[in-house]
């Protein structure tokens, strides 16, 4: 098994409380709602906290889908949240889970600063392609900006 690491960083002039609040604690209800591909979030098994397994459906190229996340972190006082992608037909056949460690703290002008170290888990020793990252990246940024533009959309949600 090889171990793939990536680290990415971000800003948001949303307040890292409220952000938090859109991207972990309310995700399950807000991002069916920002996200046109994305059909339902159920959870499968847990109370919401870590050992949680949650089902994501969503379309890709016109089929439906789905992963399985497991909780494996969440600390609110530090705005942290960690899961992995642990099964599905969305999780590429070479990678047995990929997990994310997710972190908000306070930027410029009342903002936040997002920073996210992803680890892909491969059954080999094969480093996911480019493209692979790429595309992964692209799903991860989509998601961010929309629920960021739901917290900006709607001033009262907090």
């Amino acid at each position: 098994m090889g171990v793939f690491n990536f680290d990415d960083e971000t800003t948001s002039i949303v307040a890292p409380a409220i952000l938090f609040k859109a991207l972990v604690i309310d995700a399950d209800t807000l991002t069916p709602k920002v996200l046109d591909d994305i059909k339902s979030v159920e959870t499968v098994e847990g109370n919401g906290g870590a050992g949680t397994i949650k089902k994501y459906t969503f379309v890709e190229d016109g089929e439906t889908k789905h992963v399985l996340h497991k909780v494996d972190l969440i600390d609110v006082a530090n705005f942290a949240y960690n899961y992995s992608i642990v099964g599905g037909a969305g999780l590429p056949d070479t990678v047995e889970k990929i997990s994310f460690e997710a972190k908000l703290s306070a930027g410029p002008n009342g903002g936040s600063v997002g920073k996210l170290s992803v680890k892909y888990f491969t059954k080999g020793d094969d480093a996911p392609s480019e493209e692979q990252l790429k595309k992964d990246k692209a799903k991860g940024d989509g998601l961010f900006k929309a629920l960021e533009g739901y917290c900006i959309a709607h001033p009262d949600y907090n």
